[in-house]
């Protein structure tokens, strides 16, 4: 029997399942640089050089430990995979589940001339069956109590039976927003090589649609970059990165963020090793415990959550709309050409760079997709398009559960719904921009404001069986009924503008 490997863009980890399954036994290895999985959405430039660039390196790697390597550049996937097993003889294709699920339809609908085994993904902590059994003896599936649970099942920040400091969760001191001149340290940032600046070269010439600038490109494309980004996390970042996390400035792209999810999710670096290095700096240097607590809440917490609820749900998920949101996306997502500051600032960054912080997705781009109503789908194609660490894995439930709860509250408690007073709060956008943060009507009143009553009012019987949406929704009986009728005819006065 001839064993073959079908390595995918996204499992750059030399001891990932399939590989290990193969150890020491000289199997052919098989990545494919496809342009026909590039044009399924307007990827942004960047992702296409990070990811191209990392599979050709990764290549180069596993050659030079010994590996069989065929690295194929096509545009149909399919030839040159079945190319590839008859050129190799190959009897049984192994592969690492993708964590992904219009890929593995794909995959199981070939009808390849061998036999195909699929392992089971190890670029996470937990396996999708512990998982699954987690979820099962559960009536809610909240955040918090997963998160609980693996701190205890890794003994990450534990004493014991118990949370090193007390408490689970610090967030309530990580919520800070900017004040006076903020001293951020530099990211760690890389050179294009001359296998990267090939990729470059390449993805400027594509003839098919893609978004945002290839270029300055400055993301780490190996895994001792990777280590060296990690490396200046811990040493110059995680120290402060717990206050100031949910800060946006504007000219302050990265702040005290990590930038490690584009390697967590290419398997440049794994999740606990990660973890790991966080609880070590903790311990050595007596680091500030909700920094440590908070970064490590990200990686062992949510980013588990969220690929776990991935594979839990049912793959029909992805077209949940709870709210029977219609309207399209507005162009400006592409263009960034808006007169809305902070959606300006997040698009146009994320245009130059392929990426924002969480709280530039969750609160700015999906609250205002949310209470604007455009549909669920479109806007997680956005997300998926357009976002340098973005996966199906990642977006879908980020998107259409925490983002626009159009899943009803399978993953989150309540809306992320908020007007322009959280914005004003925790950026200083709204100071460059027209729009008056005050207002809710008006020439000058901001969009976030109007769409956000408009919202609570179009959608008040479906929010008020939300228990936590009570006390916001009484505040809109106190609202005048003539202002209420302007706030409504100035939210369709948008749409007409904008749409």
């Amino acid at each position: 029997m001839a064993i073959g490997v079908w390595v995918l863009g996204n499992q750059l980890w030399p001891d990932q399942a399939a590989l290990a399954s193969c150890a020491g036994q000289s199997a052919p290895v098989l990545l494919i640089e496809s342009t026909e999985f590039a044009q399924e959405r307007s990827y942004h430039r960047q992702k296409l050089v990070l990811v191209w660039s990392a599979m050709r390196h990764f290549a180069d790697e596993l050659k030079h430990a010994g590996w069989a390597v065929t690295y194929s550049i096509t545009d149909h996937t399919e030839t040159a995979l079945r190319d590839w097993l008859k050129a190799e003889n190959i009897t049984e294709l192994r592969i690492m589940d993708a964590v992904d699920h219009p890929f593995t339809a794909w995959l199981k609908g070939l009808d390849l001339p061998c036999e195909l085994t699929v392992l089971d993904n190890n670029l996470f902590l937990w396996s999708t069956a512990d998982f699954n059994d987690w979820a099962d003896q559960r009536k809610g599936l909240l955040m918090e109590s997963f998160y609980r649970e693996g701190r205890k099942r890794f003994e990450v920040l534990m004493e014991g039976k118990d949370p090193l400091g007390g408490q689970w969760n610090f967030d309530k001191d990580n919520r800070k927003p900017p004040q006076g001149k903020l001293n951020t340290p530099t990211p760690r940032w890389f050179e294009p090589d001359t296998t990267t600046q090939a990729v470059i070269d390449r993805v400027e010439k594509l003839e098919i649609a893609t978004f945002g600038d290839a270029t300055p490109f400055n993301w780490a494309v190996t895994r001792d970059q990777a280590l060296q980004v990690l490396d200046v996390f811990i040493a110059e970042r995680l120290e402060t990165f717990g206050p100031y996390q949910d800060a946006m400035v504007t000219g302050e792209e990265t702040m005290w963020h990590a930038l490690l999810s584009p390697y967590l999710n290419l398997g440049l670096l794994h999740p606990l090793e990660v973890v790991e290095r966080a609880e070590e700096a903790f311990a050595d240097r007596d680091l500030p415990l909700n920094s440590v607590e908070g970064f490590i809440r990200q990686v062992m917490g949510w980013r588990e959550y969220m690929r776990g609820l991935y594979q839990y749900f049912d793959a029909d998920y992805a077209q949940r709309n709870w709210f029977d949101h219609q309207q399209p996306l507005p162009e400006f997502f592409w263009t960034g050409e808006v007169e809305m500051n902070c959606l300006h600032q997040a698009i146009a960054q994320i245009h130059r760079t392929g990426y924002a912080h969480h709280i530039q997705r969750l609160m700015i781009l999906s609250n205002f997709s949310l209470i604007a109503g455009f549909t669920p789908q479109a806007v997680e194609n956005w997300f998926h398009a357009v976002l340098i660490d973005a996966y199906d894995w990642v977006m879908q439930t980020n998107v259409i559960g925490m983002g626009l709860f159009a899943d009803g509250g399978l993953l989150a408690s309540k809306p992320y719904a908020s007007s322009a007073n959280y914005v004003n709060k925790m950026s200083d956008y709204c100071k460059g921009c027209r729009y008056n943060p005050k207002a809710r009507t008006g020439a000058d009143a901001c969009p976030f404001n109007f769409f956000y009553w408009d919202f609570l009012h179009r959608h008040r019987d479906k929010l008020q069986a939300q228990g936590r949406m009570s006390f916001i929704l009484k505040n809109l009986d106190r609202m005048d009924s003539e202002e209420l009728d302007e706030i409504r005819q100035q939210a369709q006065n948008w749409y007409k503008a904008h749409l």
